[in-house]
């Protein structure tokens, strides 16, 4: 009975000491304020999550292990081709933003759901099924900094998101540094166009950050909004020297350079109409569409800058690719 007792006692030791030795799968739990307002405790590191946003930023970290799911949008972007080819077959869908496919979505079980903020609706529905979700829109270059950072706390991947912000920085600066050298008279006025012609970037978000960056002149900025629609009299009144358009627009250069309705803005008369290759804003990307920006409006301060070397240097340090695997070279 008392060898009994022990090889009891001695198995029971054994069983504490397994239990309080095995370390807890959730180190902290992480609580963001999300666009909406929202308060949400995430239980750190997430292991399973699915994005509806910011996969452009996830090639850069190199989580896809941790990704149960993905917009299906995801498997029509370069960026995120070029670094996971597989990825169609290899990280199933649940829709997108827009369109949530909730029966797929909660098979995936995911620890946590990133979506934009949009739709608020859409987010109180999967919340309403048991699901975390967080949602995000960047509208700013700091908002943006802050996304990025929070991936990483949810990734355990500070040390690459920190590193992927400090280049971002490096290549701002030496945009900013370039066109603040033009003089206040030699300013250019320059407009950002969304899906329709006369649909504008307004005083806020990140095309508006980019404009001032690059030491131009946003006349929409008047429109204290993302976007907003005007009319073709006012873009006249403007009279934009550059006009940029939305890459992922249905029209080109080519629409407005063989307008009547713009042959009389500057930027059409001088040929200075751009489109824009189909580069994301929510990622490290973000600082080579503002280098590519600046040295369309003023290439004068930019003729010693090789943009397809500095643009491939700055892919292959952030995804591990070159710019060229890319195909976005036609902008």
């Amino acid at each position: 009975m008392c060898r009994v007792k022990k090889e009891m006692t001695l198995l029971l030791g054994v069983i504490l000491i397994v239990v309080f030795c095995i370390p807890d799968v959730y180190a902290e739990t992480l609580t963001f304020r999300d666009k909406l307002g929202r308060d949400v405790s995430i239980r750190l590191p997430v292991r399973r999550a699915v994005l509806f946003e910011t996969y452009e930023l996830t090639a850069a970290l190199g989580v896809w292990d941790r990704i149960a799911g993905i917009s299906r949008y995801a498997y029509e972007n370069d960026l995120v081709l070029a670094v996971k080819p597989d990825i169609a077959g290899t990280i199933p869908s649940a829709g997108n933003g827009f369109d949530v496919n909730i029966e797929s979505l909660l098979r995936l079980r995911p620890d946590l759901v990133i979506t934009w903020a949009f739709k608020p609706e859409s987010v109180r529905f999967m919340e309403e099924k048991g699901l975390k979700v967080v949602a995000l829109y960047p509208e700013s270059i700091s908002e943006l900094y802050e996304t990025m950072r929070l991936q990483g706390r949810l990734f355990g991947k500070e040390k690459k998101v920190e590193a992927c912000i400090a280049r971002m920085k490096k290549m701002f600066g030496m945009v900013n540094e370039r066109c603040r050298a033009v003089p206040p008279v030699k300013r250019k006025k320059v407009v950002w166009l969304g899906g329709k012609q006369t649909t504008v970037a307004g005083g806020t978000g990140i095309n508006n950050d980019l404009i001032r960056l690059m030491n131009a002149v946003n006349p929409a900025a008047s429109q204290q909004e993302r976007s907003a629609d005007v009319s073709m009299e006012r873009v006249v009144a403007w009279n934009p020297d550059v006009v940029f358009i939305w890459g992922s627009a249905r029209y080109g250069s080519a629409d407005l350079l063989g307008s009547q309705q713009w042959r009389h803005v500057d930027a059409v008369r001088n040929g200075r109409v751009y489109k824009a290759p189909k580069w994301g804003t929510w990622s490290p990307m973000l600082a080579v569409v503002a280098l590519w920006m600046a040295m369309k409006t003023y290439p004068e301060q930019f003729r010693d800058v090789d943009f397809e070397k500095v643009a491939d240097d700055f892919y292959r340090a952030v995804y591990g690719i070159s710019y060229r695997s890319v195909n976005r070279i036609d902008g």
